[in-house]
């Protein structure tokens, strides 16, 4: 059963040495925002103790040393805390960039774009035009190291997952579905619809930045065609697929 919005803030344990302090039961932007500004929070705070933060998409987690810091005496701070700011309304932390990555939209390399636009109410052209002009949050990260969640797109993309399994899209494969767009981290089965192809990594494993999205980081995509994406996909070294990113203010 959904709780009502101002229950929220919820904190709730998680085995022994976990807290998650959830914004809402539903992902809203609201929410979202909600939790990157509150990890971001009680980072800058440097409590000692605390020994791991993380964000889902309307959540945040906590670990903690219990030898260190008391579950009650985190518990009594995470609540001051909470108490201290209207959290939906907390801007964005600092440090967040912008990607523009190229993709390649439909034909073999989205095989399931067209039937993806048809669920969005929206023609070829117009499905493109939306994606292109789309400005999208990494919501959070998961599934596979590195695998970006993001959104939140038009209401009109609130199209259903599949009923059954794609046994198998790319490494770089643009995927849709309930508002959200993944750029899938390795070849894996899927229930969304593979709309597109990118030759960006979201994994890079023995390299500086190993996870080169982060929650909070936000993405648009330049449109582009199979010969050119061959073509990055052909000269490309460092992983960015064509992409460039801008650090954000």
């Amino acid at each position: 059963m959904d709780r009502p919005a101002d229950s929220f803030p919820v904190i709730r344990d998680v085995g022994l040495t976990g807290i998650l302090v959830t914004f809402s039961d539903t992902l809203t932007e609201a929410a979202n925002r909600a939790a990157l500004a509150f990890r971001a929070a009680v980072e800058a705070e440097g409590w000692p103790g605390v020994e791991e933060t993380a964000t889902s998409l309307t959540s945040v987690f906590l670990r903690f040393d219990p030898l260190t810091l008391e579950h009650d005496v985190f518990t009594g701070r995470l609540q001051g805390l909470i108490a201290d700011r209207d959290w939906p309304a907390v801007p964005l932390p600092e440090g967040r960039s912008l990607w523009r990555i190229p993709v390649t939209l439909g034909g073999s390399y989205g095989p399931q774009f067209e039937e993806a636009a048809q669920a969005a109410g929206l023609s070829p052209e117009d499905a493109e035009a939306s994606i292109a002009a789309a400005r999208i949050r990494v919501l959070t990260i998961g599934f596979a190291p590195g695998q970006p969640y993001m959104g939140q797109l038009g209401p009109e993309w609130d199209i259903p997952r599949l009923t059954e399994l794609t046994p198998r899209v790319p490494q770089g494969a643009l995927i849709a579905a309930i508002r959200q767009l993944i750029i899938f981290q390795r070849p894996a089965p899927t229930g969304w619809r593979h709309i597109g192809q990118t030759a960006f990594r979201c994994y890079r494993p023995g390299t500086p930045e190993p996870f080169p999205l982060t929650p909070g980081d936000e993405v648009t995509f330049r449109l582009i065609g199979p010969e050119e994406y061959e073509a990055i996909l052909d000269s490309d070294g460092t992983g960015d697929g064509g992409a460039t990113r801008e650090v954000l203010p």
